[in-house]
């Protein structure tokens, strides 16, 4: 498997340890546009894989393979200029900025800013939330707020997305909406997707091969 030339996002014999245990292993090739779900029980290092990827594993965890994205090595780079967008559990929005705020600030350095009105007013209508550029994140529905946060990350422009059990905390007909929200998005954009979950609805809605940790 080489990340040199192969499109999507390459894990090329990845090994995550947690001092001298081995926590996981895995290689995967996700084409763009294609969900690959790992599933394991808490403490299996599905969120750990997910900080591996993202370039942000820290002590006491450690890492050896190589992470390629659209045929580029990863591996050696900070997390800031892989290009990865991460969907946690919580949108962890920021509470002193705007529901509007809070996506303009995922933008690209160097974005226009005469452009960036426009760009933040289609990234919420693209999910759903036209207009709601000057609510206040407290007054947003938990399903709201799980969009804002969509927006936010799709705003950067991300290469590749990572989905650390987002859907968990949202209710059960909230669920069905988001998860079909992001998996079509993500299709639409050609984005390579690793998802973590211990929810096995999770993966059949992401319908793309499955990874099962011990």
């Amino acid at each position: 498997m080489s990340a040199a030339t192969t499109e999507g996002l390459i894990l090329d014999t990845v090994e995550i340890r947690r001092g001298t245990e081995t926590l996981l292993a895995l290689s995967a090739c996700i084409a763009p546009g294609e969900t690959l779900s790992v599933m394991g029980p808490s403490g299996s290092g599905k969120s750990t894989l997910l900080a591996c990827v993202a370039g942000f594993l820290a002590p006491p965890f450690s890492a050896t393979g190589r992470i390629g994205l659209d045929g580029a090595d990863l591996t050696a780079l900070p997390a800031a200029v892989r290009r990865i967008g991460l969907l946690f559990q919580d949108p962890l929005l920021f509470p002193h900025l705007t529901a509007g705020g809070n996506v303009r600030f995922a933008l690209p350095a160097g974005t226009a800013r005469r452009e960036r009105t426009g760009l933040v007013r289609t990234a919420l209508a693209e999910v759903g939330l036209a207009g709601f550029e000057d609510r206040d994140p407290a007054t947003l529905s938990g399903g709201e707020q799980a969009r804002v946060a969509i927006a936010r990350v799709l705003a950067a422009r991300p290469r590749a997305l990572l989905l650390d059990e987002p859907f968990s905390k949202l209710d059960a007909a909230m669920k069905d909406q988001i998860r079909a929200l992001v998996f079509t998005t993500a299709a639409e954009r050609r984005l390579p997707v690793l998802l973590v979950t211990h929810d096995p609805a999770d993966a059949e809605a992401a319908g793309g091969r499955i990874v099962r940790l011990a």
